[in-house]
């Protein structure tokens, strides 16, 4: 039987932060402010090592896991992920294997990656103009980089590439449409997402959000467009298709149009700490285990101790109390 949840909800994805480093500073995400000179990262010896980090994903396999995706920070920052990949890849009952990243190390290492077993990508590039994605990403990171890391992705057969685009009110929603007419056609696939509530750091308003209704409202009175259905149970994008047969766009409406009834999604933070929501406030640590010599089944049975005992609904009950909860960052959890 399928390992399920409180809620019926099957335990069906893994997202594993290889890193909790990454090059950009994103205001939304890992704010300056905060994550300076002076933040401390994780030392080395507190990373999952790429054996540790496929045992586990062996062991969720076991307990149905088809899909993993590699997140961070920023997790081509970690050396030698193609290894990984590697192990990952040759793991019975695991058919998918994804990558988010900030693109900017993928034109250097997407023939790499693809030639070690990574499925598929997914970019986060929230604007074509340069002034407003440099502002976001806060370091002056160009967008004709990570578009030529689209390109590598898509000629390394990488694709098609989800393009992931944060939108907050006020700073890039003038740019939702352009950036749908320009990757119209591409074969790739452009997912706008409503800016979130992850962590306590990034300064979150409501009125900050825009939803995804209006999005689609936008684009819609420019190219029509049409739902579609989801590619799979537990998918965290509404999916959209051009009647004229362009492509598709998704929306990822987690403050709007709340999904947590259909999430089948655990996360492995880089130190080895399971959560099972995206605003969790704690978790469950596995390094630590593995560490003293627990077994296969030792792990196992954590894992479903914890899924079956799962009762998270953030997005479904959000509200001025919970925004103030502990929350984890989203550059430690993965996003």
């Amino acid at each position: 039987m399928p390992l399920t949840d409180t809620y019926g909800r099957r335990l069906r994805d893994l997202r594993i932060s290889v890193t909790d480093r990454c090059n950009f500073r994103c205001t939304y995400c890992m704010p300056k402010e905060v994550f300076d000179r002076e933040w401390s990262f994780l030392a080395r010896d507190l990373l999952l090592s790429f054996e540790e980090i496929t045992r586990l994903a062996a062991v969720f396999a076991t307990l149905g896991v088809e899909k993993i995706r590699l997140t961070g920070g920023e997790p081509m920052m970690r050396r030698g992920l193609p290894d990984l990949i590697g192990h990952l890849a040759a793991i019975e009952g695991i058919d998918d294997i994804a990558l988010t990243t900030n693109g900017s190390l993928l034109e250097r290492h997407a023939a790499a990656l693809a030639l070690a077993g990574l499925n598929r990508v997914t970019v986060s590039l929230d604007s074509l103009d340069d002034e407003t994605f440099m502002a976001m990403n806060d370091v002056g990171f160009p967008v004709a980089k990570v578009l030529a890391g689209i390109a590598a992705a898509k000629e390394h057969g990488l694709s098609p590439v989800k393009v992931n685009v944060v939108v907050k009110r006020g700073v890039n929603d003038q740019d939702v449409v352009p950036m749908a007419e320009h990757f119209r056609g591409s074969g790739h696939i452009v997912r706008f997402i409503e800016y979130m509530d992850v962590g306590r750091t990034n300064g979150w308003r409501l009125d900050d959000v825009v939803p995804a209704a209006e999005i689609i409202e936008a684009i819609g009175a420019m190219h029509a467009v049409e739902p579609i259905d989801a590619r799979y149970p537990g998918e965290v994008a509404q999916r959209w298709r051009y009647a004229d047969g362009t492509g598709e766009i998704g929306v990822i409406s987690s403050v709007s149009q709340p999904f947590c009834g259909t999430c089948s999604r655990a996360r492995i933070s880089a130190e080895g700490v399971l959560y099972t929501c995206l605003f969790a406030t704690s978790g469950t640590d596995l390094r630590g285990p593995m560490r003293d010599g627990a077994t296969d089944e030792d792990l196992l049975s954590v894992v479903e101790g914890v899924w079956a005992k799962r009762t998270d609904r953030y997005s479904e009950i959000r509200s001025e109390a919970t925004l103030d909860l502990p929350k984890v960052e989203m550059s430690y959890i993965g996003g």
